[in-house]
């Protein structure tokens, strides 16, 4: 496929004026030496840059006419009808190509279970004390002994290994399942949050060999899960303007698991569009 400079300079634009706006309450907040339990996430806890976010790419496939700033940057290469990913740089990331890809296969091929209710995030601080917790700024809605009630009062099943690892000693025990780097493969399941929220690491992961567009909707579908995620954790957000979900009661159980199903849906259509630009050959 051949862009023509007219089409591929208003996807660059188009891509950099809505990165810009995502990022832009971020980079105002770091500048004010502010943070955000929730949105801050997706910038401490995954490694794309908002300035390599911002950074359109073609993915692999497409020639861009004309004279696009892609022809000094590393993993391109010039063609007769113009610039495009080099056959260097999809040779050099085909290992990562063909694990994500088999990850994802893997995922796409379970069904997605939901009932986990988050209680991820509530074996984080089991059995913790005031100072212990990692957003210590926002008091546990339940308090510390409440919290410990809630985890005790239910199975805990996660199966995503960068969820548990950050599981309390105490309640790694509680939990039905022992994920492992190794067993991610076999344990990956689409309801998982995580794994929702994964599928933007998976895609930056990837570039330039898949388009930037793609990247940011996975971006987006990882913002959006996040906040559910909080929303649903033990911490009092309300005074960020986050109500809870309560998934201590009925009714709060049902709501999580009817925005997760949700979220699972969204995940499925992304997963499935990063195995197409996988595609071997």
């Amino acid at each position: 496929m051949i862009l023509a400079e007219e089409e591929w300079r208003a996807r660059l634009l188009a891509h950099e004026a809505r990165v810009d706006a995502l990022v832009g309450p971020h980079l105002s907040r770091r500048r004010a030496g502010r943070t955000h339990p929730v949105h801050d996430f997706l910038f401490t806890y995954y490694s794309f840059k908002p300035a390599q976010l911002r950074r359109w790419h073609p993915g692999t496939g497409v020639v861009l006419a004309g004279s696009p700033p892609h022809a000094s940057w590393p993993g391109y290469e010039a063609r007769r009808s113009g610039v495009a990913v080099g056959a260097a740089m999809v040779e050099r990331r085909a290992s990562t190509v063909e694990w994500v890809r088999g990850l994802l296969a893997a995922t796409a091929s379970r069904p997605a279970h939901t009932g986990c209710f988050g209680l991820h995030e509530w074996a984080m601080v089991y059995r913790t004390q005031p100072g212990d917790v990692r957003h210590e700024a926002y008091p546990l809605r339940l308090g510390h002994s409440g919290t410990d009630e809630v985890v005790e009062a239910h199975q805990i099943r996660c199966s995503h290994f960068d969820a548990f690892r950050f599981f309390t000693d105490e309640a790694r025990s509680l939990n039905a399942l022992t994920p492992t780097r190794e067993l991610q493969p076999s344990l990956e399941q689409p309801g998982c949050l995580h794994a929702g929220m994964d599928l933007y690491k998976w895609a930056y992961k990837l570039t330039p060999l898949v388009p930037s567009e793609l990247v940011v909707d996975a971006f987006e579908l990882a913002g959006e899960i996040r906040e559910l995620d909080m929303r649903a954790s033990p911490y009092d957000l309300s005074g960020l303007g986050y109500e809870p979900v309560r998934i201590e009661t009925t009714e709060g159980k049902r709501d999580y698991v009817e925005r997760q199903r949700a979220f699972a849906a969204r995940g499925a259509t992304l997963r499935e569009r990063l195995l197409a630009v996988t595609e071997p050959g």
